[in-house]
């Protein structure tokens, strides 16, 4: 078996490359704003993957004869609303995420046992004048176990704002992928926000909006990257050694 030092002589070595890359790319940055990403294709990126879900057997379109109505259309001409891949469709994000939770649990257990032997055919005589032991008390065990564990969660996250999406894909039941990021530069910090999902529909508004809330399979992510965000973060060797330290 290898020693210890022989094993994460490798990934210590990766660690401090990445970290190596990580430091010229900030150093080449010093005194620059923080570089907005290009607008690009969702569906070009690396990693990106088609959604696929379960989905019904799909119905034939039925039109009425002489009608200018059309099933789920809310104008009378056209729907304004996002329904085929490239359309645009503003998420309204509202999340307001709250939590109090307390616990606590409390065990004990105490145990006693004795064990004696006041006469055995006269062998406790023998006993006495061999090592002076009490017969009657040749065993006394006693043990008690206490257990208390108490947790505490207080979460309290708001975040409310607006973010046009672009819609990606479209499943064979008629609902839409989206997929928007929007990024805002203050000064020396990018904040980042980014939304995706499989909306209804019939859940987009007349106004071409959707709540948050209606999103399927949402994935939203609120964060920054910049001077503040670095000094927020611990160093890269910490994080490492927060790795590695079994203690």
């Amino acid at each position: 078996m290898l020693p210890l030092a022989s094993r994460l002589a490798p990934p210590a070595l990766l660690a401090l490359a990445l970290a190596g890359c990580n430091t010229v790319d900030r150093l080449s940055n010093i005194g620059a704003q923080p570089v907005l990403t290009a607008i690009e294709d969702p569906t070009a990126q690396a990693g990106y993957k088609p959604v696929r879900l379960p989905m019904p057997d799909v119905q034939p379109v039925s039109y009425a004869s002489n009608s200018l109505w059309r099933t789920g259309s809310r104008a009378f001409f056209k729907d304004q609303r996002a329904a085929k891949v490239g359309d645009l469709v503003t998420v309204k994000i509202n999340v307001t995420d709250k939590a109090n939770l307390n616990n606590e649990t409390k065990r004990s257990r105490s145990n006693s046992e004795s064990f004696g032997i006041p006469n055995a055919f006269g062998l406790e005589t023998k006993t006495k004048l061999l090592g002076g032991a009490n017969p009657e008390k040749l065993l006394n065990t006693d043990s008690t176990t206490s257990n208390d564990g108490a947790g505490s969660v207080q979460r309290a996250e708001t975040v409310t704002t607006n973010v046009a999406a672009i819609v990606t894909q479209v499943l064979p039941n008629g609902n839409l992928v989206l997929e928007g990021r929007q990024e805002i530069r203050i000064n020396f910090e990018v904040r980042e926000l980014v939304v995706a999902g499989v909306v209804r529909p019939e859940d987009i508004e007349s106004d071409n909006t959707i709540d948050s809330a209606k999103i399927a399979q949402a994935r939203i992510a609120y964060g920054g990257r910049g001077q503040i965000t670095d000094v927020q973060q611990p160093r890269y060797g910490q994080q490492f050694l927060d790795i590695v330290l079994p203690f």
